[in-house]
């Protein structure tokens, strides 16, 4: 089982960036794609990206490409959120997730306890 805590988010304003970050814990996260998520007020959640476990295939949702980047760090076991020119409707709280597999494919199986985003216009 793994257990990932995300930190990074906050408040900012419209145009700033941000960089989130998911720590991983009881096993090592080398063989598993990992994704980041958001759950904005009133709506489902979504999945924004996706890293496979050798960081060789990502997948981006259009609401968030060429704006976020997802990266991982297999060594320390951790994954990344580099977000830039933040919108109002970036505002959410986002979620590290780990899947079963390597593939971006892979079911999501691990959650994180999610990080407060916050952008004002």
């Amino acid at each position: 089982q793994v257990q990932l805590v995300e930190s990074g988010g906050g408040l900012v304003q419209a145009g700033d960036s941000l960089r989130l970050s998911c720590a991983a814990s009881g096993r090592t996260l080398g063989n598993l794609s990992m994704g980041w998520f958001r759950r904005a007020p009133g709506k489902a959640r979504e999945i924004l990206t996706a890293i496979s476990a050798n960081g060789g295939s990502t997948y981006y949702a259009d609401s968030v490409k060429g704006r976020f980047t997802i990266s991982r760090d297999n060594a320390k076991n951790m994954v990344y959120l580099q977000m830039n020119s933040l919108k109002p409707e970036d505002t959410a709280v986002y979620y590290c997730a780990a899947s079963m597999g390597p593939s971006i494919l892979s079911t999501w199986r691990n959650w994180g306890q999610g990080t407060q985003v916050t952008v004002s216009s």
